[in-house]
């Protein structure tokens, strides 16, 4: 079918959406070559402005959210998806917070990588430039939506943004904001941009504009990541789900420790990718300990999954009988699978087996045990005798972040401004040529 006559088949409702898409997608790559001029200190003072307005709106924003969240509860939508939807004066400060740290942060365009002379006297430098139109599809947190703009912002980059159905208000009522501050510095209303979500298929729409979009990022649950990876001719950049492991070895240094790092990435906020899913037991632990472990998550409220008989032997109780699912899932809830494996060979083959690569963590006093599981394991992150919370931009010193890389190419980890750029070659010469 040619694809003129498969559009011409498209419902009126439908023909209008995809159209909608791939307008505000010529309009970004329209506006990309301003942005991609625009001085550090421009950038710095729009973010600054950005911040300011957004506290300023505050009472707008929170009754803009509180739409979603009636409407989400009303469709049945559960409490830990309600608390990434959530925005309250506490959350929109540290909204703003995340882009008066990008504004400190130094501007990756420009910077020189990597360059030297040639032989022949030709001059030769690798430069820092921005990717250009920056599509994202992401879930639920309306967060996303400032964070996005304002790393984009300060890479040099459109923001074309596809939010979820379940914050549609919020993201309308921040993205008028964002637009407003930027038309007041001169920039054009499409420097950031948000797309239809009233079906799926806008997804679709952004994902296949080659030509138009210059890469894409999922940011949210397993089957929007792989809906958006396998069904991309845009390039992508893989933000991976998190089925984060905390082990605790025999020679952990002190349990009561291990124990407030495990409660620590599991309670702090369940609903986030750092959140740890999974807590492996060293066998070699005294039955004490292992049942101090499990009891410690269930007086925090957290359910545990796992072998039942496994766990009834050290006098653990009320565990519920773990599936294969349970080994290989991203709760986001108060739940977690627990295992009791052969030391660290069980630890190490246990994640190998159900690790997503984001980040993986170990309790131990003992410096090779801590060097093997840092060598062996094959994650974005490795956390030694510290939570699985600490897998973020921010508390890397990066300022909000885009996403967490489980990818190995271009990005891995938090993605910040770097990652929000690529490069190209200059070379500068005074007439050679080439024999």
């Amino acid at each position: 079918m040619k694809i003129d006559q498969q559009f011409s088949e498209l419902s009126p409702e439908r023909a209008a959406e995809r159209e909608e898409v791939l307008a505000k997608a010529r309009a970004a790559k329209d506006v990309a070559p301003v942005l991609a001029k625009l001085t550090s200190d421009k950038k710095n003072e729009i973010l600054l402005d950005a911040a300011a307005t957004l506290v300023g709106a505050t009472a707008e924003i929170i009754a803009a959210n509180q739409a979603d969240i009636d409407a989400g509860r009303a469709r049945g939508m559960s409490e830990s998806l309600i608390d990434r939807l959530k925005l309250d004066e506490g959350r929109i400060e540290g909204i703003a917070g995340g882009l008066r740290q990008v504004a400190g942060l130094a501007d990756p365009v420009g910077v020189v990588v990597a360059g030297h002379v040639m032989p022949n006297g030709i001059q030769m430098r690798q430069v820092r430039v921005p990717l250009g139109v920056m599509g994202m599809v992401y879930e639920a947190r309306p967060n996303v939506t400032v964070d996005a703009f304002g790393l984009a912002l300060k890479a040099g980059n459109v923001a074309l943004l596809r939010g979820s159905k379940s914050a549609r208000t919020s993201n309308e009522k921040l993205v008028e904001i964002l637009q407003r501050v930027v038309t007041a510095h001169g920039l054009p209303a499409e420097a950031v941009q948000l797309l239809p979500c009233d079906s799926h298929d806008s997804v679709q729409d952004l994902i296949t504009a080659r030509g138009f979009v210059d890469v894409v990022i999922p940011r949210g649950g397993a089957g929007l990541i792989e809906a958006v990876v396998t069904g991309a001719t845009v390039p992508t950049i893989e933000t991976g789900t998190g089925n984060c492991h905390f082990y605790i070895d025999r020679d952990v240094a002190d349990l009561g420790q291990g124990i407030a790092m495990l409660l620590n990435g599991k309670t702090r906020r369940c609903s986030v990718c750092n959140a740890t899913e999974t807590v492996l037991i060293d066998a070699a632990l005294a039955d004490s300990d292992k049942l101090a472990i499990i009891e410690a998550l269930q007086e925090a409220g957290v359910t545990v999954h796992g072998e039942v008989a496994e766990l009834e032997a050290f006098g653990a109780s009320e565990v519920v009988q773990a599936e294969e699912q349970d080994w290989a899932d991203e709760y986001l809830s108060f739940d977690i699978a627990a295992k009791v494996v052969d030391g660290i060979d069980g630890a190490l083959a246990h994640i190998r087996r159900y690790t997503t690569g984001h980040t993986e963590a170990i309790a131990t006093g003992k410096i090779a045990t801590a060097q093997r599981f840092a060598d062996e394991v094959d994650a974005a992150a490795v956390m030694i005798n510290a939570s699985t919370a600490f897998t973020d931009g921010e508390q890397y010193g990066m300022g909000a972040e885009i996403g967490i890389s489980t990818q190995k190419l271009h990005a891995r980890g938090p993605m910040a401004l770097p990652e929000l750029t690529t490069t190209k070659w200059i070379l500068q010469g005074q007439g050679q040529t080439r024999p």
